[in-house]
């Protein structure tokens, strides 16, 4: 797929498979957010100028098990791109990142973040997690971050002596941590929608 020059592509799945191959061109926005499925989403920014945002957010129980990958590569400089992608894992899910970032030598001026972070609420989830930066530019901004922890047991406590009992404290602290891809999302019903199915979910 190719975003002409200037063109502005944004898309939500929901609970759908993704696989996309997008080539930018000079001035483009592509602005991608993946909920609750595996996705493969490869970005070639061949114009100078072209914005990129790749959001995942995967909420899985029981035996679930999803891979994500995104491959973004600023073949020319000037342009930006952001990938956050986050895993709450209950249960026995498995889930796994895998992420790669390229800077061309001639893609100077470039601002590039990768981040992937990652909730375990069960001691048999499993999160497996690839960052990989290549930068050839040296005028560049990037960064990348790989994080997997479990819920704050202090604030646990702190909401606990507040009255809140354990279960919505949990649930509270989960939509927290997830609410930060959800409100990447530009269109305000879609994003409306996905904080209430992650509201209704429960979380022990």
């Amino acid at each position: 797929m190719r975003i002409s020059k200037g063109e502005i592509f944004e898309r939500v799945f929901v609970n759908e498979e993704v696989n996309l191959q997008i080539d930018q061109e000079a001035g483009s926005h592509v602005k991608i957010h993946v909920i609750n499925a595996s996705f493969s989403i490869t970005v070639n920014q061949l114009g100078e100028g072209c914005r990129t945002e790749i959001y995942g957010l995967e909420n899985l129980h029981d035996d679930e098990s999803v891979t994500a990958e995104t491959h973004v590569t600023h073949a020319v400089g000037g342009g930006t791109s952001n990938q956050l992608v986050k895993f709450v894992l209950a249960d026995r899910a498995r889930g796994s990142f895998i992420g790669d970032l390229k800077i061309a030598p001639d893609a100077q001026k470039t601002e590039a973040h990768q981040t992937n972070r990652n909730l375990l609420l069960s001691e048999d989830a499993e999160m497996r997690t690839r960052p990989q930066l290549e930068i050839y530019a040296d005028d560049v901004k990037a960064t990348h971050g790989a994080s997997t922890g479990q819920l704050d047991e202090s604030a646990l406590f702190y909401m606990q002596q507040r009255g809140i009992d354990k279960q919505k404290a949990r649930q509270l602290l989960v939509n927290a941590f997830m609410k930060e891809v959800v409100e990447t999302i530009s269109d305000e019903k879609i994003k409306s929608d996905v904080l209430s199915l992650f509201e209704e979910a429960v979380f022990y």
